[in-house]
């Protein structure tokens, strides 16, 4: 059912995150509530209603499903205390059929109903081809979805993101004013949507930088984003993917937004991995001490330890294993609450948001130059066995760092 299979309630304290313990149980309601019933104090207030209004986000860290919803169930959120959910939306998907129904928008419409904040990007998929121009069919196509997707979203989604990774999801000879102008007059066309329909409830971001960290990452067109996003007042600020080698790569992405905001604006960071520093690593031999424990991986090289457990799913103590005895895995052990407490230094964060599941895509044909995202998820279904409790197996490694940081968020 599109992820949304029934879980205990989710104790969702807005802002200041949840509280939980070390076993796993997220925030669950002392009350006991029956399985799919949502907690009476997950966002609702003393009436025990569900409390109506937009979300700010401030800090926090939220779960991320990317494009595929299909993976992540209230109860793995419950699990992980998340407050926040983020998915982004295929605007070729709205051709056809109800909008609301798309999986996607239905994930985060479902969890706005149940309390949590939800952020929604729109991916405008120009990679194949031209990006639209002014009067063409194509850019008449683009503003007919938009359309579309707006009624459905505005004043019931916290966040709208408009474009998702604008500079990868276009040619790379479309990367210039050509890029800039299109996503500008989208932007315009959000605005003026939102003050004509009173829609509050929805604050609007511009879509993501991506390779900021790069030599030939700033551009021209780069700076016009920047210059859009300060000047235009009805965005609230600009979005980051920093997958990086490091962490001073990500750095380099918050160097260079801030200074090109207002004051008063704020960045997402609705995607972040050292997936790059991961990829370095794949054709490393297996770390000795793993290959001791578990001797059918001798003699293999990182990428082909993933691919057997894509091919038959590790026990949770084995891929826990993997990350603990692999030396380059071990050293960033503390990763993922160290870029968190960089973003949060700023006091401009908004949302963050890390990958919650694994999808199928991450792991089919793994090779040696495939990237492995598979290592980023808090939930591992595709390469370790389920628990006991039903959830699919985790990486141990991210998973508690992820519930500690929603009481700091």
């Amino acid at each position: 059912m599109l992820g949304v299979s029934g879980a205990a309630g989710l104790a969702v304290l807005g802002a200041a995150g949840c509280q939980s313990d070390d076993s796993g149980s997220g925030g669950k309601d002392a009350g006991g509530n029956k399985p799919g019933e949502v907690g009476s104090q997950s966002g609702r207030g003393e009436s025990g209603k569900r409390e109506e209004g937009p979300r700010l986000a401030d800090a926090v860290l939220g779960a991320n499903f990317n494009g595929d919803p299909s993976k992540v169930t209230f109860a793995e959120l419950e699990d992980v205390s998340a407050t926040w959910l983020r998915g982004f939306f295929p605007m070729d998907d709205a051709d056809k059929d109800s909008i609301p129904g798309k999986p996607q928008i239905k994930m985060l419409l479902d969890a706005k109903e149940r309390g949590l904040g939800t952020s929604l990007s729109l991916k405008f998929q120009y990679k194949g081809e031209a990006i639209p121009t002014p009067g063409s069919e194509a850019w008449k196509t683009a503003f007919a979805r938009l359309d579309k997707v707006l009624p459905a979203v505005m004043n019931k989604i916290d966040i709208l993101v408009i474009g998702n990774e604008p500079f990868l999801e276009t040619r790379e000879e479309d990367r210039d004013r050509r890029l800039n102008k299109f996503y500008e007059k989208l932007a315009r066309h959000v605005v003026a949507y939102r003050d004509k329909h009173s829609a509050t409830g929805t604050r609007l971001y511009m879509g993501a930088l991506n390779h900021i960290d790069w030599e030939d990452g700033k551009t021209a067109a780069t700076q016009r984003w920047m210059d859009f996003v300060k000047k235009t007042k009805g965005i609230d600020g600009v979005d980051i993917h920093p997958h990086v080698s490091s962490l001073a790569g990500a750095q380099e992405y918050i160097d260079y937004v801030l200074p090109r905001m207002r004051p008063e604006q704020k960045f997402l960071a609705t995607e972040f991995s050292l997936v790059l520093y991961w990829q370095e690593h794949m054709a490393d031999p297996v770390a000795a001490g793993f290959a001791e424990k578990y001797p059918e991986t001798k003699g293999m090289q990182v990428w082909e330890v993933l691919r057997e457990a894509t091919q038959e799913r590790f026990t949770q103590e084995q891929w826990s294993d993997f990350f603990a005895m692999t030396p380059w895995l071990r050293k960033q052990r503390n990763y993922l609450r160290e870029q968190v407490e960089m973003f949060r230094k700023t006091e401009r964060l908004a949302l963050a948001g890390y990958g919650v599941s694994q999808d199928e895509a991450m792991t089919v044909e793994m090779t040696a130059e495939k990237k492995p995202w598979m290592l980023n998820s808090l939930f591992c279904p595709y390469t370790v066995r389920d628990g006991k409790d039903g959830l699919p197996g985790r990486n141990t490694t991210w998973i508690g760092q992820f519930r500690e940081l929603q009481k700091k968020s």
